[in-house]
């Protein structure tokens, strides 16, 4: 059967979920009260359950000092539209027709509009189009887009005024009926950059004829990139020397991530016939280290335990992460607590990357966008740091959304790991975060995820394969040394549920 080529939302935007500059959290995110789940849960809730047998930097980050206020920049799944994903293999993009229905670029090499016939303000003619082509609900929350696009707009049509023509899009924008998809102003889209890890404030995308990376978006106000004149339809030949031209998302963001303090970077700019270096100063906002660890005890049987708590995925967590696991090993721990208790989420492709530092080239994820085509995402090769034979447990409870979703989901689908404590949040779409010419922002679902097997988790959550009761600390939530006790956890068990006996992998 030919494979559907894949639409431009999949390629440009949940692809991209790997981005090199555009790695990010979602800010003002409010969740339902007190994140019940009841409001619109459509599926009954499952009791935890035994493992299934056959089925199922200088970056430094600002933590908010109450859960909540996380809850509301909960957003996995936020990714710009950006770099290519490598996951997606060079075949994808040079041996399908994945452009050929979409409309002509811009001489920026920007893509027009998708219908001629918008004479609107630009920024609420942009944030239609892109809702027209990416959103996941194709039919947008019931209504004709095209009436929408008038309904919203007719006492616009001839106004300068942002603000009112803002508040327009911001209505138009929720008539989507979607809690996840809204407009920003330009202080959040900037605030945004938090999970920036290039940190020059430029968003990259490949161009979808010549294959060039090039600058998908204006520069954030007042950024290096801006400040340096970069704009957007730039050609980005080169970061730091290496050519960008074939090379992955993957492979550019590991290039970057070698030297992470760094406080430069030099892109190579092709502008229209200008060709020059350009060295930039990188800042971030503060972003704190994600990740805490400590040998939590040693067994009377050897077993050296090793606790690893993981607060957030953002820009930090991969390199961070790395470096516990490594320590951790050096001190012959054989056993692990992965605690993603309270953790929001953060990007989309940390999940997968640090994924693939437990298991090797195994299926991660799976993304689907609003015409039902699907996008694998595997780990990576070759990288795993931890014994295959080493028993793993993930902690969870109810405020564990989206990225530590994806991550508690691969590991166990793929007999990896088992999951222990309280059923998940629930977050199982992916939104896209697309730069207005204007400098706003509009953010936007448009796809969702789901685990190696193919469940769907949105709404629903993870269901522990053990429940707190019989492995967590009785501390309740995350307590430091109290709330990190390991000793009730049974590793022995965790080996049985990890065994081909007991559970059957996706690959």
């Amino acid at each position: 059967m030919m494979m559907k080529p894949l639409p431009f939302a999949i390629n440009v935007s949940i692809v991209a979920v790997v981005v090199s500059s555009s790695i990010v959290l979602c800010q003002a995110f409010t969740p339902p009260a007190a994140l019940s789940r009841s409001v619109s849960l459509t599926s009954p809730t499952l009791a935890p359950s035994p493992r299934r047998s056959t089925e199922l930097t200088s970056t430094r980050a600002i933590r908010r000092n109450h859960y909540d206020d996380c809850f509301k920049d909960i957003c996995d799944g936020f990714i710009r539209q950006t770099l290519f994903a490598s996951a997606l293999a060079a075949s994808i993009f040079l041996s399908q027709p994945v452009f050929a229905a979409d409309p002509p670029n811009n001489e920026d090499g920007t893509q027009q509009t998708p219908t001629s016939k918008l004479n609107g303000p630009p920024a609420y003619d942009e944030a239609w189009g892109l809702v027209k082509k990416y959103a996941l609900d194709q039919k947008y929350n019931g209504q004709d887009w095209d009436e929408a696009y008038r309904k919203y707009s007719k006492d616009i049509s001839t106004s300068t005024d942002e603000g009112q023509i803002m508040k327009a899009t911001s209505n138009l924008i929720g008539s989507l009926g979607d809690k996840y998809s809204r407009v920003l102003d330009k202080d959040s889209y900037a605030r945004i950059q938090k999970f920036d890890l290039i940190g020059v404030g430029v968003t990259l995308m490949p161009h979808p004829t010549s294959k060039e990376i090039i600058v998908g978006a204006p520069p954030v106000q007042d950024s290096a990139a801006f400040q340096a004149g970069i704009k957007v339809g730039d050609a980005v030949l080169a970061v730091n020397g290496v050519d960008t031209l074939g090379r992955t998302a993957f492979d550019i963001i590991d290039q970057i991530s070698e030297n992470p303090d760094a406080g430069i970077v030099t892109f190579t700019i092709r502008s229209g016939d200008e060709y020059r270096d350009v060295t930039m100063k990188r800042e971030f906002l503060e972003v704190k280290d994600p990740v805490s660890y400590r040998v939590s005890e040693t067994r009377a049987d050897g077993t050296k335990v090793g606790y690893v708590r993981v607060s957030e995925f953002n820009s930090r967590v991969k390199p961070s992460l790395e470096a516990a696991l490594r320590d951790l090993e050096s001190q012959q721990v054989s056993a692990y607590v992965l605690d993603l208790r309270g953790n929001p989420g953060g990007a989309f492709q940390s999940a997968v990357e640090i994924a693939g530092l437990f298991m090797s080239d195994k299926l991660a994820t799976e993304v689907v966008d609003g015409n039902d085509v699907a996008l694998k995402f595997r780990t990576s090769k070759d990288k795993v740091m931890i014994d295959v034979s080493d028993p793993v447990a993930i902690w969870v409870d109810g405020r564990s959304a989206s990225a530590s979703e994806v991550l508690s989901g691969a590991l166990r689908d793929n007999c990896r790991a088992v999951v222990m404590g309280d059923q998940t949040f629930g977050k199982g779409l992916v939104q896209a975060v697309y730069g207005l010419k204007n400098g706003y922002g509009l953010v936007l679902t448009v796809a969702k995820y789901l685990t190696p097997d193919g469940t769907d988790i949105n709404k629903v959550g993870i269901v522990p394969d053990v429940s707190k009761e019989d492995a967590l600390p009785s501390s309740p939530g995350f307590v430091p040394f109290f709330g990190s006790d390991t000793s009730r956890v049974d590793f022995n068990d965790v080996k049985t549920r990890m065994s081909s006996g007991m559970c059957s992998t996706v690959d």
